[in-house]
C-alpha cells in the first residue's frame, strides 16, 4: 500500500510539473476610446423636449468583438496582436454617441438599450466599419455607420443616413491607431448628433 501511494504521489507531481512547461498566454493591452474633446459652445440653442434612446449598433461577427480590427490588404480581416478594446466596437461607438449627446446638451432625456425605458425616438443602425485599412503603405482608421432614427412606440423608421470618417495614420503603432479611432469617432459623433437633433425637431411628438 505504501508503494502504491508513493507511486501515485510521484505521478501527481510529474503531472503538475508538466503543466508548467506549457507557454503562458500572451498579456493583452486593453484600450478604451480616448476621451472625447469638449465641443464648441452651443450658445442659446433650445433644449429639446423629446426623449431619445440609443441602441447597441448591429455589426458583423468580425466587428462584434473586442479585437481591434485591421485590413492589411484585400479582403483579409485581421486584428492587432496582444491588444483589444475594453468593449466590442458597437458598444464603444454607442457609448461615444451617448457622450456626444450629453456634451451637446440639447437632448437631455437620454437612455440606452441597457435599460427598459421607453423613448419617443430611438437611434441605432449598422456599424459597417470600425477598423484600420491599408492602401499600399498608407493606413487610415475607417468608421462607417448606417444610422437609423426610429419611432419608439411602433419601431417605424423615420430617417436614415450613412456617416463615414477616415483618419490617416502617420504612425501605425497601436497607441497611435487608438488615438486615430478616437479622432474619427469624435467627428462622426458630432455629425450624427447634429443630424439626429435636426430630424428629431421635425419628427418627434410635440409636448405641450
Amino acid at each position: 500500500m505504501k508503494l502504491t501511494r508513493l507511486a501515485l504521489l510521484a505521478t501527481g507531481l510529474t503531472l503538475i510539473s508538466a503543466c508548467t512547461i506549457f507557454p503562458e498566454s500572451e498579456p493583452l493591452d486593453v484600450y478604451r476610446l480616448p476621451a472625447a474633446q469638449a465641443p464648441a459652445s452651443r450658445g442659446s440653442l433650445a433644449t429639446q423636449q423629446w426623449s431619445l434612446r440609443l441602441n447597441k449598433l448591429q455589426a458583423s461577427e468580425a466587428l462584434n468583438r473586442p479585437t481591434i480590427a485591421v485590413i492589411p490588404q484585400g479582403d483579409v480581416i485581421s486584428s492587432y496582436k496582444a491588444s483589444r478594446w475594453s468593449d466590442p466596437a458597437p458598444v464603444l461607438l454607442r457609448n461615444r454617441l451617448l457622450d456626444g449627446f450629453q456634451r451637446d446638451g440639447r437632448v437631455t432625456l437620454l437612455s440606452t438599450d441597457d435599460s427598459n425605458f421607453q423613448a419617443d425616438l430611438e437611434l441605432g443602425g449598422n456599424l459597417q466599419a470600425f477598423q484600420t485599412e491599408y492602401q499600399g503603405t498608407q493606413a487610415s482608421v475607417v468608421v462607417r455607420l448606417d444610422a437609423l432614427l426610429v419611432r419608439g412606440y411602433d419601431q417605424r423608421i423615420l430617417a436614415s443616413r450613412r456617416f463615414e470618417e477616415r483618419q490617416p495614420l502617420s504612425d501605425v503603432q497601436v497607441p497611435a491607431v487608438v488615438a486615430g479611432f478616437g479622432q474619427a469617432s469624435d467627428r462622426l459623433t458630432a455629425k450624427v448628433v447634429a443630424w439626429a437633433v435636426d430630424q428629431g425637431q421635425k419628427l418627434a411628438p410635440q409636448r405641450p
